[in-house]
């Protein structure tokens, strides 16, 4: 059994854009008991929300354990975007750790039904491809952001992110318009 504090925890993918997953990942010591284990999550366009945190566990946060929503009124989806998230405990609020985070499972939900609407389709074998490459390339943005939020890079994260929301929601706006010539200036 380990004697020294070491805090960590992982923001563990839920699938679900109504819910935010952390789990713990520290090492206590026997002795003397950490108290008061406390989370402290800066949501986007909403503010930060100090909330009591169960260590050795994995914790599912909503919009209702945000104060969001009243507990018993339908959950709504918590925003995209980056969160900082503090956990720390007693004896010392010395005793924490920080991390940033790029929450994009709403994007994600948009990429997902276009990405079903793709193999769908029926279009001629260049607007097919096109569309894949597209699609490749909005995912790249996706990733580009998360990655860039996980180094501190919150500017570059947020402008990732944006891009890769436009470039969405043009694929949508003119799913089979496009012409192909991309991929056939680009593939053959």
């Amino acid at each position: 059994m380990s004697t020294t504090l070491k805090l960590d925890f992982l923001v563990v993918p839920t699938y679900n854009t109504f819910t935010l997953g952390i789990a713990d990942a520290s090492t206590y010591p026997t002795s003397p008991l950490v108290t008061a284990p406390t989370i402290e999550i800066n949501i986007p366009t909403y503010g930060i929300v100090s909330l009591p945190f169960t260590i050795n566990d994995f914790n599912i946060f909503n919009s209702a354990s945000f104060g969001m929503t009243q507990v018993g009124e339908p959950l709504v989806p918590l925003p995209d975007g980056v969160y900082y998230i503090k956990y720390s405990v007693s004896p010392a609020y010395e005793n924490f750790v920080e991390k940033n985070i790029m929450r994009v499972d709403r994007l994600q939900e948009r990429f997902d039904e276009a990405f079903m609407k793709l193999d769908m389709m029926e279009c001629d074998r260049a607007i097919k491809m096109q569309q894949k490459v597209d699609l490749n390339s909005v995912y790249f943005f996706i990733q580009g952001s998360i990655a860039a939020a996980n180094t501190c890079a919150i500017d570059q994260a947020n402008t990732l992110y944006t891009q890769a929301s436009r470039m969405l929601d043009n694929f949508i706006k003119n799913n089979c318009y496009c012409s192909g010539t991309n991929f056939v200036n680009n593939f053959y």
